[in-house]
């Protein structure tokens, strides 16, 4: 009884309002701890979770996730996948990552921009190791052909011009390709979804100096053939039925002057109109189809010779 009186007179007695708005403030500031403390706890996740991501790598987009659960050039930690996205293309790969026994986790949309910092992921974000890069004279030693195949890029710093020449180079038939380690763009995210997920097929090596490369792939018997607007002769007056590397340059200043002292060929593309250049992937998938296409025709030239009949005696 006695202490119901006194919570009526803490209540309704003197200095009651006082001590309702300080009730009022301790009730606001606790919710406004209670807010920071989430956003903390938030914050402590995400770092987390990019902690985690820093030391392995993601790929977006149906055509590169796709191309590595094929190729399985490096491991894959788990896909994410939008829960609003129901399609065909998108289930097909949710049904070779199953096949493969890679884990899905199905996720808001929001939480794969989130991961692949943009917005363009198709829906499917994977969890990847980082890109493993071969070595210059692993890229010499395996030939798609009877002869060499290099394509080296001298210092292409657009991802997207990156990851069209490493398609280019794929379908052409290289057997790998070149890039330096400074002043140049490397196999990110966005130049395997440029490449269709070439990027997960192609051997890249990446070196400290390009010079000094390309004098190690002309001690191999290669030969240098750069392509430069100040080409002596037309890109298809060589003749590539012989172990070749195409050296192709940086965006806006072409090769630079020791790499292309470096090279025995210097070819152009004959431009008809007032513009002087083509785009590097362009010019690059010129020049490289030239070169298959040589190459096809030989072959297409030797199977439909016909084979001579050996003379036996008296003929």
């Amino acid at each position: 009884m006695f202490q119901t009186k006194q919570t009526l007179s803490w209540l309704f007695g003197p200095n009651s309002r006082e001590r309702a708005r300080k009730l009022q403030f301790s009730s606001a500031s606790s919710r406004e701890i209670l807010r920071q403390t989430q956003a903390e706890d938030d914050s402590v996740f995400w770092s987390r979770r990019h902690c985690k991501l820093n030391a392995m790598d993601v790929l977006f987009g149906i055509h590169s996730v796709e191309e590595a659960l094929r190729a399985r050039s490096r491991s894959l930690d788990h896909l994410e996948v939008a829960r609003e996205r129901h399609d065909q293309r998108l289930q097909a790969v949710i049904d070779l990552a199953r096949q493969e026994g890679v884990s899905l986790r199905f996720a808001p949309r929001e939480q794969l921009d989130r991961l692949a910092r943009t917005k363009s992921h198709q829906g499917v974000v994977a969890v990847v190791a980082g890109k493993q890069y071969s070595e210059l004279d692993e890229i010499l030693a395996h030939k798609r052909g009877e002869h060499s195949f290099v394509v080296v890029l001298d210092g292409i710093e657009d991802p997207h011009n990156l990851g069209a020449l490493i398609r280019t180079a794929d379908g052409a038939g290289a057997d790998g390709i070149v890039i330096p380690e400074r002043r140049a763009a490397a196999v990110n995210a966005t130049v395997a979804k440029a490449s269709a997920g070439a990027s997960e097929h192609v051997n890249i090596a990446r070196v400290v100096n390009l010079a000094r490369a390309l004098e190690e792939i002309k001690e191999r018997n290669v030969w240098i053939v750069g392509l430069d607007e100040r080409g002596d002769r037309s890109y298809d007056q060589v003749d590539y039925q012989m172990d070749c590397a195409i050296v192709l340059g940086a965006e806006g200043h072409g090769l630079h002057d020791l790499v292309r002292k470096k090279c025995d060929y210097l070819v152009s593309i004959p431009m008809a109109g007032k513009v002087p250049s083509l785009n590097v992937s362009v010019a690059g998938a010129v020049v490289m189809y030239e070169v298959g296409r040589q190459r096809r025709a030989l072959r297409a030239a030797s199977s439909e010779r016909p084979a001579t009949q050996p003379k036996g005696l008296g003929s």
